[in-house]
């Protein structure tokens, strides 16, 4: 089964003298999307991996007349685990600007190594595309409106990733959803990146998975792990950059009345969330799904701007008196703020968001309304 219906037309994106870089967390559907593509392409195509050494010294040995003789014959070069080979972003460099007409597209499963690598190297000479697990807006394809909401549960309490969507057992949901955490989750950060203390990394991820949605400073984290701020910091930039955790900060125009110096933590998948804490209750078990319904309408809506570009800067409002805005948007010179109910309940905006900016929007996203907000 094709889920993946994002990007379903790569042709678009690849041209000529210029490389397609597709990111994004692992076992989210890359490779396939590359190799259905090159599977209907007409161009004479290359495809390598990362993993083998041998194309690591081809690739990393900066020399043009290696990479010319690589390249010799093709008019598509295919990378897969581009992220794994040493000095990738000049290669490809070397490729973009000294073979006329070649076409090339890497995949990356995390951004440590490709996109450090090819930030200043590919200055103008890139395409960088983001693939998440699979979008609501996805699922639209293969499952009408009341089909989805039906199956809204499911997301909250499984996430989204491909293979967890097209198995049917929940036993089976739950022993892949392991797997991935146990297997593939910090394969990046603990390849990539010396770290001296895995078990930190793992209880600094399970106590923002217990505090999803809620305000945690630097400070207490390092309190709760016993390690001191700089650490806690560089692990939670790792985990951001290994797509894992996303991090929210407060917004505030400097007033006294508001807060914004505590983040806000979500997770990019529910599933792997409530994996980190071994816990698939059903909904009506749980106490915690007003956290779930919160991450998952944040991340939800992070792939819609991604896919659709609306370019947006996102944050949450909070003032000292406790009153709250879930999400605000900053774009096009405006502020829309939105609020995440799960229970159908009347609400009314707070007055201090609207005494302080007056030109500023507010709506409640719940479950009659939500597909309206990541998915159209």
């Amino acid at each position: 089964m094709k889920v993946r219906r994002i990007y379903q037309d790569l042709k678009k994106f690849i041209q000529p003298n210029k490389a397609l870089l597709i990111f994004g967390p692992r076992q989210v559907g890359k490779t396939t999307l590359m190799e259905d593509f090159i599977s209907e392409t007409n161009d004479k195509t290359k495809v390598v991996t990362g993993d083998d050494i041998t194309i690591h010294n081809v690739l990393s040995s900066q020399s043009l007349k290696e990479i010319k003789s690589f390249c010799e014959g093709y008019e598509l070069i295919a990378i897969d685990e581009a992220q794994k080979i040493p000095n990738i972003g000049i290669a490809l460099k070397l490729m973009v600007d000294q073979i006329p007409g070649i076409k090339i597209i890497a995949t990356g499963s995390s951004s440590f190594e490709l996109a450090g690598q090819t930030g200043e190297p590919l200055t103008g000479r890139k395409t960088t595309l983001m693939l998440f697990p699979i979008a609501q807006m996805e699922m639209l394809f293969h499952l009408n409106e009341f089909e989805l909401k039906e199956k809204l549960e499911d997301f909250l309490i499984y996430g989204s990733y491909p293979t967890i969507i097209t198995s049917k057992e929940k036993e089976v949901k739950i022993r892949l959803l392991n797997e991935l955490v146990g297997s593939y989750l910090f394969k990046d950060i603990l390849d990539f990146e010396r770290i001296k203390n895995p078990q930190v990394l793992i209880d600094l991820l399970r106590l923002l998975a217990f505090q999803i949605g809620s305000e945690v400073s630097i400070n207490e984290l390092s309190q709760n792990l016993k390690v001191d701020n700089k650490t806690v910091k560089r692990y939670i930039e790792l985990l951001e950059k290994a797509f894992i955790i996303y991090v929210l900060h407060g917004y505030s125009s400097n007033l006294r009345k508001e807060i914004s110096k505590k983040s806000k933590y979500y997770f990019y998948d529910t599933g792997i969330r409530n994996a980190v804490i071994a816990n698939f209750n059903p909904l009506v078990q749980r106490n915690d799904t007003g956290q779930l319904w919160e991450n998952f309408l944040v991340i939800e809506r992070i792939k819609k701007q991604k896919y659709t570009s609306i370019f947006a800067n996102n944050y949450f409002w909070r003032s000292w008196t406790k009153k709250e805005v879930d999400w605000v948007e900053e774009r096009e010179g405006k502020l829309y703020g939105f609020e995440f109910k799960w229970s159908l309940k009347k609400l009314k905006p707070p007055k201090l968001w609207l005494d302080t900016y007056p030109e500023a929007s507010w709506k409640i996203i719940d479950k009659d309304n939500y597909l309206d907000f990541v998915a159209y």
